[in-house]
Formats: C-alpha cells, sequence, structure tokens
C-alpha cells in the first residue's frame, strides 16, 4: 500500500526514543495512522501539530501494517496555538475527528469540512466569525457517522448528540477538550452567543 496525499494532522502521539505516529485525515482515503522516523525531532516537531496541512505519503507492505509515513509541511496552524481561544479549538476538532472516525474510511465531506473550520479559525478575527462553522462541522460529523442532524446551532444540544452517540460508555478524554473550548467561549462572546 502507498497512499500520497494532502492531508489534515489530527493526531500525534510520541512512539520510542525518536518517532512518533501520527494520524492525518486525507480526502480520499479517511483516517490514516503512521509511523514517522525522527518525529520528536527538531526539525519535525514544528510539522506534526494538530490542525497543520501536510503533503504525507504512507507506506505499508500490508493495510494491516503501521504505516511508514513522511510529511511536508505545506500550511503551518502552529502560530495559532498560542493564543488560548483558537488553540482550544483546533484541538477540539482535531481530536474528535480523531477518536470519532474509524481509520482507512473516505470521509470527503468531513475532510472538507474540517479544512474549512480550521481556514475560519484561522482567518476569522473573532469567534464570533468562526463558533457557527464549528457547530455545523460537529453536526456534520454526527451525520456522516449515521446519527442525523441535531436541530438548531446550539452547542450545548451538540455536545449531548455528541457525548451520547459517539462517546457513549467509551472513556477517552476528548469530551474534556470540547468542554475547554466552550468554557472559553463563554468567557469571550455575549451571553447566548455560545
Amino acid at each position: 500500500m502507498i497512499i500520497t496525499t494532502p492531508a489534515i494532522i489530527v493526531a500525534v502521539r510520541a512512539h520510542g526514543e525518536h518517532g512518533a505516529i501520527v494520524r492525518a485525515l486525507t480526502p480520499k482515503d479517511g483516517l490514516q495512522a503512521g509511523y514517522v522516523r525522527g518525529g520528536r525531532s527538531r526539525r519535525l516537531r514544528p510539522v506534526l501539530v494538530p490542525g497543520n496541512l501536510v503533503q504525507a505519503e504512507f507506506r505499508a507492505r500490508v493495510e494491516e501494517q503501521l504505516a511508514a509515513a513522511t510529511v511536508e509541511l505545506t500550511r503551518s496552524r502552529a502560530p495559532l496555538l498560542s493564543e488560548p481561544l483558537p488553540a482550544a479549538a483546533i484541538e477540539w476538532v482535531t481530536a474528535l475527528v480523531a477518536a470519532a472516525l474509524p481509520e482507512g474510511q473516505p470521509f470527503p465531506s468531513l475532510h472538507d469540512g474540517l479544512g474549512g473550520v480550521l481556514d475560519a479559525i484561522e482567518h476569522a478575527p473573532s469567534a464570533r466569525g468562526w463558533t457557527g462553522g464549528l457547530v455545523r462541522f460537529e453536526q456534520l460529523v454526527l451525520a456522516e457517522l449515521g446519527y442525523g442532524a441535531v436541530p438548531g446551532d446550539d452547542l450545548r444540544a451538540n455536545g449531548r448528540a455528541l457525548e451520547a452517540h459517539l462517546f457513549a460508555g467509551r472513556r477517552i478524554d476528548v469530551m474534556a477538550a470540547r468542554e475547554r473550548l466552550v468554557e472559553r467561549l463563554n468567557r469571550s462572546l455575549p451571553p447566548g452567543s455560545a
């Protein structure tokens, strides 16, 4: 298996002394995981940041094997991570994708939606400019995974649906990332906006 594709990094974790396992959402091949040799090096650490766009190559002898991955940065969103609200939003949307999607199944609309939300977070002058897109992206994730649509543009209703359908009975800390984001949104937006 060889996949060469643009991708959005959604999760990274250290592996061994120098490497990292990266998970990235691709337009045609869905969520892909791969081992990046030297992924913890000074050169690759700023590349392997959730939210960054990369050109990636995944190579494996068989599909069941963890692929060896190489990545080249095409667009960095790392500067946004120094701002608390955009950082929390990027952490949440990438964690949602990494935790909710099965590997290897194409979700082109989710790839496009994630790219759109990340673009909005990057370019909007305030959270008011991207909060609605984030809410609709959560709804798209639920719909694409077969849970139907959540009516309205309400962060609370989406949160209940995500917890009930995607993360019910699963012990994962993804919803903690969402709670941090909602908390920061509540402090920065006027009452009733989030």
